[in-house]
């Protein structure tokens, strides 16, 4: 039996650069990757099969459309793996919440069945696999700090101050906020490239869109912007969660105290990123 975590995402920016013609985005943004998220437990079996529990698993739909089943189908194929797979999907992170979700639990299937398929040291295409799956999956396969440009699946290594350990906390209103209407309602207007090693004093181009479709995530915003402890706010991807970072764990946990009791349906977790 295999474990693997697929890691909570987070965008600490995203600069949105144009718009294709083909209706992509190009951007940059810096991916970092919390240390919880979705667990997956993988056993061998003689077909694919995913099974989904958890807070969050209700909506989502465990056939071939799933990422976590075309995953394990694209890695099955290029390696000619004739052996399949049972998989169990603990949903813990919110639905179309801006922080990987799916793209995470892809990239996590991806690395549980190649050490339980028994491909470590295989040359296979892996970049290849995980950016048809999606434009945050090749980010996620390793889930540690990176820059992310093109439309998120040119990556190239982060060089800023340390990131590991820093403690942040997630926050979503337990509204869902699809990818697709708020890039769509991005303005067009590039606003400058990001430094990445400058992410602090960089943005987010989708809050502003996401807000207008979404106007329940300002209501986070605004409140972690009042707690004294925090450091930095901001929305993640497209949204609707928010994040927060601290100086201390205990400054986080004191801050996820008040909101757990001044917004017991507001969804959070408190967690550090990953180096």
């Amino acid at each position: 039996m295999i474990f693997e975590t697929g890691f909570a995402k987070v965008n600490l920016a995203l600069h949105i650069r144009s718009r294709r013609s083909d209706g992509y985005h190009l951007l940059e943004t810096l991916f970092a990757f919390t240390g919880d998220g979705d667990t997956l437990t993988l056993e061998p079996a003689d077909a694919l099969s995913l099974h989904i529990t958890g807070p969050f698993a209700d909506g989502l739909s465990a056939d071939a459309d799933n990422l976590v089943i075309r995953a394990a189908a694209a890695l099955r194929d290029a390696a000619g793996v004739p052996a399949g797979a049972r998989i169990k999907l603990e949903k813990k992170l919110p639905i179309a919440a801006g922080i990987g979700g799916g793209s995470a639990d892809a990239a996590a299937a991806l690395r549980g069945l190649i050490r339980l398929w028994g491909l470590e040291g295989e040359t296979l295409p892996l970049h290849e696999i995980a950016a048809a799956l999606g434009a945050d999956v090749p980010a996620c396969l390793a889930s540690t700090s990176v820059v992310g440009s093109g439309v998120g699946d040119e990556l190239s290594p982060y060089a800023g101050p340390a990131l590991g350990g820093l403690p942040l906390l997630l926050v979503n209103p337990r509204l869902p906020c699809p990818t697709g209407p708020v890039f769509k309602a991005w303005d067009g207007e590039d606003r400058g490239a990001l430094g990445p090693a400058q992410w602090r004093e960089g943005r987010n181009d989708l809050q502003a869109p996401a807000l207008a479709l979404v106007p329940g995530i300002g209501a986070v915003l605004d409140w972690l912007a009042i707690q004294d402890e925090a450091q930095l706010v901001r929305m993640s991807g497209s949204g609707a969660t928010c994040f927060a970072l601290f100086e201390t764990a205990e400054e986080r946990d004191a801050v996820r105290a008040r909101l757990m009791a001044n917004h017991p349906d507001w969804w959070s977790l408190g967690s550090v990123f990953r180096p």
